[in-house]
């Protein structure tokens, strides 16, 4: 028996969910839908949201970094570095930067900052990069 709005309410709007993970779907108005029936091309989301979801987004990289060795004994600038490129590629792309993640393993940052400018990456995002380039070589924060 049901004795909850909650519960009501996923029963009726039900959820796209693959491999554990809720996905976007088209709902039956042809609108872009999310987890239980939000309507996210209309109502988008809300600061406090979004913030949620990116936070989450933080710690999952970090765990996908941490659990390879990756920002083992970085200084923060460099291991946000690392996390921000993370987040930007996703941790498979990530992976390919071989020499570059060598690099950050034995602390070689001015190489780990070439291998970042020699890549298809690099051209693709402008001035984030160069701004990461500069955080890798100087350990230090952007002004």
């Amino acid at each position: 028996m049901i004795k909850d709005t909650v519960s009501l309410i996923k029963l009726h709007e039900g959820a796209v969910i693959k491999n554990g993970r809720h996905m976007p779907y088209k709902c039956s108005a042809d609108k872009w839908t999310a987890c239980y029936g939000r309507n996210i091309e209309d109502m988008g989301f809300s600061q406090d949201e979004a913030d949620y979801l990116l936070q989450n987004d933080i710690a999952r990289v970090r765990r996908e970094l941490e659990a390879r060795g990756i920002i083992s004994g970085l200084d923060d600038v460099r291991e946000a570095v690392a996390m921000d490129m993370c987040y930007n590629l996703g941790i498979n792309r990530l992976l390919k930067f071989r020499k570059f993640i060598s690099a950050l393993r034995v602390k070689d940052f001015d190489r780990a900052a070439r291998e970042m400018v020699d890549s298809k990456w690099y051209r693709q995002v402008g001035t984030r990069a160069k701004r990461l380039v500069k955080m890798m070589k100087t350990g230090e924060w952007p002004k």
